[in-house]
């Protein structure tokens, strides 16, 4: 009889444990079809990038330096080189290795990375091992409990919750990277800008002084005069009032100059002062190219950053719709475990001491008042203003490239009036003082032609740096100063 007992309780045992494992197998044959369910099936709406109907031409026109047509792309990328520069060249590479706002964004492109893997982890199953000791009883007893195992979870994908999450992350890395290079063309037009301010306010100082010298020697002939008695004071006062007229804007310009240089050494990440030294020799502004290719609008537009940021930022949200959306649906998790577990350390490693379980587990949302509605509700309202961000994006770019184009253009007509300008007031200096010197006019006439020529020359090197700024200005709206090997090759810190 207790042959037969045990006979018929290995039978159970064993009729147990192949009725598990056909358990097992169903759950196997079950997964394809699982898989097959979940790459089906995604909430939320396809992202589909919008349209944008750009003007076919710019309003500005096609002026004598500027031509209407496909501009290089390596050009533009370095677009600085243009203006055959070395300094200006050499700074701008050293703000690009040495920016801290650059670095910023570098930092928050490693952040993005790292939330897209962390996002992408979740298509994956899990796996935990744990261990553990527990000693319970009473005051006449106690036991020890000895477990250890692994612990799998997987949360099937079923309608794409997960997989939007990813197209979410992805669009975020992308978006961030945009910013990245964004910072890149500002980066390169203020470090331009502000040198084109250094070297304008040197050669105004160069203007200054070279009247100043001249007004001091006329000052002098009028002081001689004066002591012999050949003339009266009114004429010696209005000479000094002249001479130190002029004299008063030099500190003006040099403070200004400094400042220049000081804003120059924090776009490089340097300490106020450290540029001083290499741009203490005085050179002019650098003069722009004779001709300048624009790219239509439509081209513009696909390659300005902040358009493509306000893009990818659109294309975030749109996919976060389907993150809300899958809320909505079942959510099922496949459980497994496997394991050890004994009353002592010794019989851990037994036949009798594992343990196992498996199974799915099931989520369906009943009842959540409302707030899986309202959430989905909320995330299409952040689409539509992420589609608000964009159109004003593509506006704005619209609207600095028309004015950028327009002022290049006004400074250009402007500039060739300033020449003929300079040049007759040069002319009339040297006029008025020869015949000053042989008494056919007086000194007034002299005064004013000298005051005359200190303002033609001085707009004359304004309107250099203000030409040179203007395309400067240009280069930045058309998107320019973001090669996308360096700019990539900064994000993975190999410069």
């Amino acid at each position: 009889m207790g042959q037969k007992k045990e006979y018929k309780a290995g039978m159970r045992k064993n009729l147990g444990r192949r009725t598990e494992t056909y358990r097992f197998r169903a759950c196997l044959l079950l997964l394809p079809a699982l898989l097959l369910l979940a790459g089906c099936a995604t909430a939320g709406p396809d992202y589909i990038a919008p349209e944008t109907d750009a003007p076919f031409a710019w309003k500005a026109g096609q002026g004598r330096h500027l031509k209407i047509g496909r501009a290089e792309p390596e050009e533009l990328a370095r677009w600085w080189e243009a203006f055959q520069d070395p300094v200006l060249t050499s700074l701008i590479d050293r703000a690009v290795k040495g920016n801290l706002d650059l670095k910023e964004a570098s930092a928050r492109v490693r952040e993005a990375r790292a939330r897209r893997a962390a996002a992408g982890a979740g298509l994956l199953p899990a796996l935990d091992s744990t261990a553990s000791f527990q000693r319970s009883g009473d005051s006449e007893s106690a036991r020890n409990l000895y477990s250890a195992g692994f612990d799998a979870g997987w949360e099937i994908d079923l309608f794409g919750g997960v997989r939007r999450s990813v197209e979410a992350a992805g669009a975020d890395l992308q978006a961030v990277r945009e910013a990245m290079n964004d910072v890149l063309v500002t980066l390169s037009a203020e470090v331009a800008l502000n040198y084109v301010e250094v070297r304008t306010f040197q050669s105004r100082l160069e203007t200054a002084e070279a009247n100043l010298a001249l007004q001091q020697e006329t000052y002098g002939i009028e002081q001689a005069l004066a002591q012999a008695g050949l003339s009266d004071g009114l004429a010696l006062q209005r000479a000094r009032s002249n001479l130190e007229s002029t004299r008063a804007l030099i500190p003006s310009l040099r403070a200004s100059l400094e400042g220049a240089k000081n804003r120059l050494a924090v776009l490089l990440g340097e300490y106020p002062g450290a540029v001083h030294e290499e741009l203490a020799l005085y050179r002019p502004v650098p003069p722009v190219p004779p001709e300048i290719s624009v790219d239509a609008p439509a081209d513009i537009l696909r390659r300005r950053p902040d358009v493509r940021r306000a893009e990818r930022e659109l294309a975030a949200q749109s996919a976060r719709v389907g993150v809300a959306m899958a809320e909505l649906y079942p959510r099922i998790t496949l459980n497994g475990s496997i394991g050890l577990s004994a009353l002592s350390s010794g019989d851990l490693l037994t036949a009798g001491s594992r343990t196992f379980g498996y199974g799915p587990r099931i989520t369906l949302p009943i009842f959540s008042a409302g707030s899986i509605r309202a959430g989905i509700e909320a995330r299409s309202a952040l689409q539509e203003q992420a589609l608000i961000r964009y159109e004003s994006a593509v506006l704005t770019a619209l609207e600095e490239t028309e004015n950028a184009l327009n002022a290049y253009a006004q400074e250009q007509e402007r500039r060739s009036a300033l020449q003929e300008s300079a040049q007759a007031a040069q002319e009339a200096a040297e006029l008025a003082e020869y015949q000053y010197r042989s008494g056919l006019v007086d000194f007034t006439v002299l005064l004013d032609t000298q005051r005359s020529l200190l303002s033609a020359q001085d707009e004359l090197v304004q309107n250099s740096g203000a030409l040179t700024s203007h395309l400067v200005r240009l280069y930045k709206a058309l998107g320019g100063g973001w090669p996308a090997h360096e700019a990539e090759q900064y994000e993975r810190g190999e410069s």
